[in-house]
């Protein structure tokens, strides 16, 4: 099976490219008008007339090819079984279900005091102003209170 994907992929190739040599061959419909002012023999390889019925029989026949092995490669791919490998969806775990307190989730843990360690050294040539000082942890947000309003008088 894989040695006759590999033949139709070469088919497929040669006609492809045999019908790029044979456009590019061809002459345009206002060819003609050159030769008919002296410019040369129009088409003298097949004939006066016959060089575009040869050429587009033979772009014809490239393309039915053509046609026919992409027919045939798709036809090949949509009947093959095999695995392919799979995706990412493939390998995702699902995750455990639990419920009651395991299920609410708690608080992180605080972060450790940086007694220790000490405050990295300002870059030489930097200015001081434009160093940013090390981040200070956020206090907790306490719920704001509202002034009360005014009584009317």
């Amino acid at each position: 099976m894989n040695t006759l994907h590999n033949l139709i992929i070469v088919v497929q190739v040669v006609s492809a490219l045999a019908i790029i040599g044979l456009v590019l061959l061809q002459h345009g419909k206002g060819a003609d008008m050159g030769a008919a002012f002296g410019s040369g023999a129009s088409g003298s390889l097949f004939g006066a007339s016959g060089s575009s019925n040869f050429m587009s029989k033979s772009t014809a026949v490239a393309a039915a090819i053509f046609f026919a092995s992409t027919l045939a490669l798709a036809s090949m791919a949509t009947q093959r079984t095999g695995s392919t490998g799979g995706g990412l969806l493939d390998k995702a775990t699902v995750p455990v279900q639990t419920k009651g307190s395991a299920a609410i989730p708690t608080a992180p843990a605080a972060p450790a005091a940086d007694a220790g360690v000490p405050a990295p050294a300002a870059p030489t040539g930097v200015p001081a102003a434009a160093v940013p000082a090390p981040a200070a942890p956020a206090a907790p947000a306490t719920p704001a209170t509202a002034p009360a309003p005014a009584q009317p008088k």
